[in-house]
């Protein structure tokens, strides 16, 4: 005789179903799937850089420092496209952002293979930065714009591809690094870039939305005095600048972990470099569960229930980190820092709804580049550090900039947690 199946998992299977049903209906799905292949793409090639750091260390004769600075010049430029991108959003359409983006992305990765030199090296990096900027904007502003019911489990699921490309794309490209060229694991993504591009082209409207989901101005919007002003008052509200107070400290402690953690493992903890980037790739391959998970919880508890958490588990991580040896107990450190993977999918789903509809990529746009401005300081920050002999305080102080975060969400207003 068969057991019966529990009635609790039976109606979370049922819920499941249901949810992955919505998420496909009315001609979603296929957008749905392709945004997120291209975020895969988009996010999980930026995540070589830190993976063949040692490897473009010898080959260009950079230190720590100036390590710290292509890092964050890649980070920069990512920043400065954020607000031209949401622009774009809202002239042309998130679909057509979209091409633009993975195709200019293939192009520049080819400069980024044959630079030959460190200028040609930061210049092709700093393209690379802003035409994956141009997908940051628009892949928000799609998803909430097609599930306004459950847009914080669309946008968990696409970050949640994105940390699949982490996860996969830089121990892939570390291993090939130690044992052929850094060059191939950039080379091998260019085709992958000039198929997304097709992929997006053919099944992703160019106004960004399905046929059933409200459109995008393309062109017909406020003028810019007016947007503006209606920017200015989606973000006066105290819950709102308090999320965006968070969502730049969280910003600044995943540009520095990310940006180091892997030359980290390898300088001041002496692990392997092919074991260091596979910690590093399941690092990201956990976000793939925490970023639907935190998104699920938004959409179910709300912001205020949902964000201290992860928050907790990030500065924990931080502080700890220095302090434990072993593979063991760094395997352990590593799960609980993939925290920092999942506060984004809250924030961000926040403030994207807290703007107006007919100005969302600008304000986002806005948002985005000033706390990625911001946060692009921080891996020269460790570099500084790490170079000086303070590679350690250096991730003490992120616990710090964490904790400052954690304290502010237990403080944002009873409106935050809708």
């Amino acid at each position: 005789m068969s057991t019966p199946i529990p009635t609790h998992v039976a109606d979370r299977a049922r819920r499941l179903r249901r949810l992955g049903a919505e998420l496909w209906s009315e001609g979603r799905g296929p957008i749905l799937v392709a945004v997120a292949g291209g975020w895969f793409l988009s996010l999980g090639v930026r995540m070589i850089y830190p993976a063949v750091l040692p490897q473009l260390r010898a080959a260009y004769g950079l230190d720590l420092t100036r390590s710290g600075l292509l890092i964050t010049a890649l980070w920069v430029a990512y920043a400065l496209g954020q607000l031209p991108g949401g622009v774009l959003d809202d002239r042309i359409g998130g679909g057509r952002v979209l091409v633009a983006s993975t195709g200019v992305s293939a192009v520049a990765l080819t400069f980024v293979v044959v630079a030959g030199s460190v200028p040609v090296l930061f210049a092709a990096t700093i393209l690379f930065g802003f035409a994956t900027a141009l997908y940051g904007v628009a892949r928000f502003t799609i998803l909430t714009t097609n599930y306004p019911d459950h847009g914080g489990t669309a946008i968990g699921l696409t970050m949640a591809a994105g940390d699949l490309g982490n996860t996969l794309l830089p121990p892939l490209a570390g291993a090939l690094a130690v044992a052929l060229a850094w060059e191939l694991g950039f080379a091998a993504a260019i085709p992958l870039f000039l198929l997304a591009t097709v992929g997006i082209h053919l099944t992703v409207p160019g106004d960004g939305a399905s046929g059933g989901s409200a459109s995008p101005s393309n062109g017909s919007g406020p003028g810019f005095l007016e947007t503006l002003r209606r920017i200015g008052g989606a973000l006066r509200g105290r819950a709102v600048l308090t999320v965006a107070g968070i969502q730049t400290l969280g910003y600044c402690v995943w540009q520095a972990f990310t940006g180091f953690y892997p030359t980290y493992l390898v300088e001041a903890k002496g692990i392997a470099p092919t074991t260091a980037t596979v910690l590093f790739g399941g690092f990201f391959a956990l976000g793939t569960l925490v970023k639907p998970l935190a998104g699920s919880a938004y959409d179910a508890r709300g912001l205020r229930r949902s964000l201290p958490v992860v928050l907790l588990a990030i500065t924990a991580a931080m502080a700890l980190l220095p302090l434990v040896e072993g593979l063991a107990a760094l395997t352990a450190i590593t799960a609980l820092a993939s925290g920092v993977l999942g506060y984004g999918t809250i924030t961000l789903t926040y403030l994207t709804n807290a703007l107006p509809e007919d100005v969302q990529g600008t304000g986002l746009g806005s948002l985005r580049t000033g706390y990625m401005l911001i946060g692009a300081g921080s891996p020269t920050v460790v570099g500084a550090l790490a170079d000086a002999g303070y590679f350690d305080e250096a991730f003490l102080l992120l616990a710090a900039v964490a904790g400052v975060a954690l304290a502010l969400s237990l403080s944002v207003p009873s409106t935050g947690s809708a």
